[in-house]
């Protein structure tokens, strides 16, 4: 099935809600997880359907999410941030229960939701420790990434990643994430320039 990523809602509409926002981002979150292990397979990390896939799937979204935050602390009201977040937590939870069968083998319902959850409280406290800016994430937080990352993967495949994780996926994702939100929150940007096709698609 293809994803449709919006960057930007049509000039003159009606305001988006935070949880209206915080579904694209959710849906962009799930996009940019399964590109990076597809990139990652290609570079012969061994990243094996079952656990690893949905611990991998999880910390790759738990991050996109945690950095999601620290853009709306710069670009929203308090309580917008905290109706985004707290929306935005909760439709990654409920895409990864969504596609829990194509993750893990026999799952109880609801189980899925609920340890995203909990995950995203706990690396929450790991990240605080760290900064972001206009630049993105810095090298703590971006560490910090490769470190939950890391404990997915094979031994042997857990020095190398390190690198992998910080120069190229944490990156990427950083990018497609801000120009992403960049269109959400300030939509009346986008509609000064000429209208574009720019959705992306994955299979």
């Amino acid at each position: 099935m293809a994803i449709r990523i919006r960057t930007s809602f049509h000039a003159g509409g009606k305001p988006r809600s935070m949880a209206e926002l915080a579904s694209v981002i959710a849906m962009l979150g799930w996009k940019l997880a399964i590109d990076s292990i597809k990139r990652m397979r290609a570079a012969e990390y061994d990243i094996d359907l079952g656990n690893a896939y949905f611990d991998f799937v999880c910390e790759f979204m738990v991050f996109l999410a945690q950095a999601a935050d620290r853009i709306a602390y710069r670009e929203l009201t308090p309580d917008q941030r905290i109706e985004f977040t707290t929306a935005l937590a909760q439709r990654m939870a409920e895409a990864i229960e969504d596609n829990s069968d194509m993750l893990l083998v026999e799952v109880t319902p609801g189980k899925c939701r609920q340890h995203f959850l909990d995950l995203f409280n706990r690396r929450g406290t790991e990240y605080a420790d760290h900064g972001y800016t206009a630049d993105g994430p810095d090298f703590g937080f971006r560490r910090c990434f490769s470190a939950c990352l890391k404990e997915v993967l094979p031994e042997k495949d857990q020095l190398w990643a390190v690198d992998q994780v910080m120069e190229i996926e944490s990156p990427e994702a950083i990018k497609a994430l801000e120009k992403t939100l960049a269109g959400l929150f300030h939509p009346e940007a986008g509609s000064r320039r000429p209208r574009q096709g720019a959705v992306s698609e994955t299979e």
